[in-house]
C-alpha cells in the first residue's frame, strides 16, 4: 500500500533537501530551454545555501511534499504587496510528476496565502516551460510577459500568471 503524501513546513535545516531537489528536477524541466550555462548560473544564484537562508530570512515560507520514503518536492510563497502573494517555487522530482504531488503544494500555498489575507496569487513561469499548462488548469491566467536581466547575460522570459483566491 503506498504511502500517504504530507506537506510540512520546511526551515534551515531543509535547505539540503531542497538543493537536492531543486537539482534533480531543473534539468528535467529547463534541460531543453536554457543553455547548460545558464542552469548552472540559476542554480547556483537561487539555490545556494546562503540564496536559501535569505529567503527564509526575508519571510519566503517553503513547504516540503514526502511520503514514507522520504521528500520528493516543494514549494514556497512569499507576499509580495498588501493581498498580493507570489508563488516563486513549486517542483517535484519528475519521476513523481502527475501524481497529484503538484497540485497538493500549491492547495497548501493557497491555504497559506488566504489564512494570511492574501487574495491574490502570481507567479512566474517560462514561456516555453510545459508547466504553464498544470498552471492554466489551476486556474491562472496569463496577465503579462516579463523579460527580467538576471545577470551574466542570462534573461528569464516569463509569464506573470494570476490566480484570484
Amino acid at each position: 500500500m503506498p504511502s500517504a503524501l504530507t506537506i510540512r513546513n520546511a526551515g534551515i535545516t531543509d535547505i539540503a533537501v531542497i538543493q537536492h531537489i531543486a537539482y534533480q528536477t531543473w534539468p528535467a524541466a529547463y534541460g531543453n530551454i536554457l543553455s547548460e550555462a545558464q542552469l548552472d548560473y540559476m542554480l547556483e544564484k537561487m539555490y545556494s545555501e546562503k540564496a536559501l537562508q535569505t529567503q527564509m530570512e526575508e519571510g519566503h515560507q517553503f513547504f516540503l511534499a514526502e511520503k514514507e520514503e522520504g521528500p520528493f518536492g516543494f514549494a514556497s510563497v512569499s507576499e509580495e504587496a498588501p493581498e498580493i502573494f507570489k508563488l516563486n517555487k513549486l517542483y517535484v522530482l519528475p519521476h513523481i510528476q502527475k501524481t497529484g504531488a503538484g497540485k497538493a503544494l500549491l492547495k497548501e500555498v493557497i491555504r497559506y496565502a488566504r489564512s494570511n489575507k492574501g487574495k491574490r496569487l502570481q507567479l512566474q513561469v517560462n514561456r516555453h516551460n510545459a508547466a504553464k499548462h498544470f498552471y492554466i488548469n489551476q486556474g491562472f491566467g496569463i496577465i503579462r510577459e516579463a523579460d527580467t536581466d538576471i545577470g551574466n547575460g542570462f534573461f528569464m522570459n516569463d509569464f506573470i500568471m494570476e490566480k484570484l483566491l
